[in-house]
């Protein structure tokens, strides 16, 4: 980092300055800032004048000259991702715009850039991105939208970002971070990333520098460390050997969970020409002649720890963190989970604690939390669920198979809302659909509730939904699928026939998914999520179950029998493959809707569509 520009930058910023007031600013003994000064004022940069308090020291038209390719160009802040360590709160607001002290995280720094002349300010969104949209008209912000977010880390938001980056001067922010003191500057002289000191044992990405504080090795992990911890700054000149790496990295398979920093510290340890080596193609050549250095000089790349005081850079962590930090959260949150969850047990917010985000699944959204000393699970409904799901005959099922202790203990739910909460069995797992042990105990809970002759006043008429998922499809975009109308004509067939078939009803799960079967170390299961349940033919379930572990025929045939305990009639496995096939039909357009909405579930889709397509034409050999 020049030194010249951060005395000539300082005493622009702040006139008047004192040497012992530059040698703290700079983090140098005063006798290295006395040598500094007089090689400046030799070079013409600064000069010396009458002041209020005495003689001081003015930058010259020289130094501004010395300090103008350093001016700082934007700001691009990262604000695309879920922030899972911050559940419930993130469900509703992302991360960077929850408060602390009453003002937005991503305001604040906002504000800071503001204040430090730095206007060109673009935020790359991507979860609740519509959140965002309200800066553009406070801040005169920019967003830019990175569509991968919810399938790739930061190194996929920073590549669809780098033609801000390329040929300027630009501080890159993390959304989510809070600073006690304005760290930004109109100039900067050296590429940096801001440093914390870290006491004790610690996973963060710790720094090893050389005397003037050029980073040499970054590793994970240590103990009484410098580490990455803030903003971090990149000049024009450090994005040109820097982004071409990146490219590549981003085309490199393997790499869709890196940080956007991994492609540098793998440049200082020699392991990113390792990498791009062995990948092969052009991939190496392309990103040395771009970078305009050959591999081998890569770990020369120069960026430098800014050391920051403690408690200036806070990288809130969870919501325990925030906790102890803005007493606000221990007790009003303003969420709406939390808050129920307060009501629930009648205990201040405070008292909920070991708050973790569950995977979240297909319709709703869920998370762990300890209360009165017991771990329970609070679900939250996913968007647009409310059209799509009838909770009051989800929470009329559950209290009708309540008597036969199949399900979790749900102790709360609320069938205006979808809100539930239920006690979280430790020691559990999910069944495995490759294990046939766990598949025989999935269909004994299944055959007992089949013929526990319990029912309910609701049918899951599978007709009905599929024409009511078509027609959400086609309000919503269409349906992408070439040979849509042959095969929907094709489905026709299929439950015309099984209405002539006339097969029994039963009170059934519909959702059969080996995830929502839990099974305990005792050999017992339950099964959790009755969403979809309602009367309908008893092989329904077994036909779900099939196509949800991604069965085929064999498998299919063989849970069957497991579920029959004896060999199937030739009308049974007709009416498994049928209902398998509509099931794949249904979820299929369910899938496509869904993605209508921003959500997308990758290859499911389409496996979904090979399910009904291909049982039917095996179908025709059964006729």
């Amino acid at each position: 980092m020049d030194r010249y520009e951060l005395i000539c930058r300082n005493i622009l910023e702040c006139p008047g300055i004192t040497q012992r007031e530059l040698a703290k600013s700079m983090d140098l003994s005063l006798g290295t800032v006395n040598g500094l000064i007089r090689e400046c004022l030799e070079k013409g940069f600064i000069r010396e004048r009458d002041g209020e308090k005495g003689r001081e020291l003015a930058l010259t038209d020289r130094g501004r000259e010395l300090l103008a390719p350093y001016k700082v160009d934007g700001a691009l802040i990262i604000a695309a991702g879920f922030g899972s360590r911050f559940v419930p709160l993130t469900f509703e607001t992302p991360k960077g715009l929850l408060e602390v002290f009453g003002e937005r995280m991503i305001e604040r720094q906002i504000r800071q850039l503001y204040e430090a002349g730095v206007e060109d300010i673009t935020i790359a969104v991507g979860y609740l991105k519509e959140k965002f949209e309200y800066l553009i008209d406070k801040y005169n912000v920019k967003l830019l939208y990175n569509p991968e977010y919810s399938c790739k880390n930061t190194l996929a938001t920073v590549y669809r970002a780098r033609h801000l980056l390329q040929g300027r001067n630009m501080y890159i922010l993390s959304s989510d971070n809070w600073l006690r003191e304005n760290m930004y500057h109109a100039y900067e002289c050296g590429a940096w990333y801001s440093a914390a000191f870290k006491e004790g044992d610690t996973r963060e990405w710790c720094l090893t520098f050389n005397k003037k504080g050029r980073i040499t090795d970054v590793n994970v992990g240590g103990k009484d460390q410098w580490v990455m911890y803030g903003p971090v700054y990149l000049s024009r000149e450090f994005s040109a050997r820097f982004l071409p790496v990146l490219e590549a990295y981003y085309e490199t398979p393997g790499t869709e969970q890196f940080y956007w920093e991994q492609p540098y510290v793998d440049m200082l340890k020699g392991e990113a020409k390792r990498r791009l080596e062995a990948e092969g193609g052009d991939l190496l050549a392309r990103a040395e002649t771009f970078s305009g250095q050959k591999a081998s000089g890569w770990d020369q790349i120069e960026m430098y720890a800014n050391r920051q005081p403690r408690d200036q850079v806070y990288e809130f962590e969870n919501l325990e963190e925030l906790r102890l930090f803005d007493p606000r959260y221990q007790n009003h949150s303003d969420n709406a989970a939390m808050d129920l969850v307060s009501r629930v047990f009648e205990v201040p917010e405070s008292e909920i604690t070991d708050i973790c985000c569950l995977k979240a699944g297909m319709t709703n959204k869920s998370f762990l939390f300890r209360v009165n000393g017991s771990r329970c699970i609070c679900r939250i409904p996913g968007p647009g669920t409310g059209l799509l799901i009838n909770r009051r005959q989800e929470k009329a099922v559950y209290d009708t198979v309540a008597s036969l202790g199949i399900t979790e203990e749900v102790l709360y739910m609320n069938p205006d809302t979808g809100y539930k909460i239920a006690r979280y069995y430790e020691g559990t797992r999910t069944a495995d659909a490759e294990n046939w042990k766990d598949m025989e105990n999935c269909m004994g809970i299944i055959r007992k509730l089949h013929q526990s002759g319990l029912k309910v006043g609701h049918s899951f008429d599978i007709r009905e939904r599929i024409g009511f998922y078509e027609r959400l499809c086609l309000e919503h975009g269409g349906i992408p699928f070439e040979d849509y109308g042959q095969v929907r004509g094709w489905m026709n067939e299929l439950m015309d026939r099984l209405d002539r078939m006339n097969r029994p009803k039963c009170l059934c799960h519909i959702d059969a998914n080996v995830d929502n079967f839990l099974m305990f170390p005792d050999g017992s299961a339950k099964l959790l999520d009755w969403e979809y349940a309602g009367m309908c033919d008893p092989v329904m379930d077994i036909s779900m179950a099939a196509i949800y572990s991604y069965y085929d025929e064999e498998q299919t045939k063989r849970l069957l029998e497991l579920y029959l305990q004896r060999r199937p009639e030739k009308e049974e496995y007709y009416a498994v493959f049928a209902n398998a096939a509509l099931g794949g039909f249904l979820w299929c357009l369910w899938a496509v809707y869904k993605a209508s909405l921003g959500e997308e579930f990758g290859e499911y889709t389409i496996i979904m569509y090979r399910y009904a397509k291909g049982y039917y034409k095996k179908l025709q050999a059964l006729r």
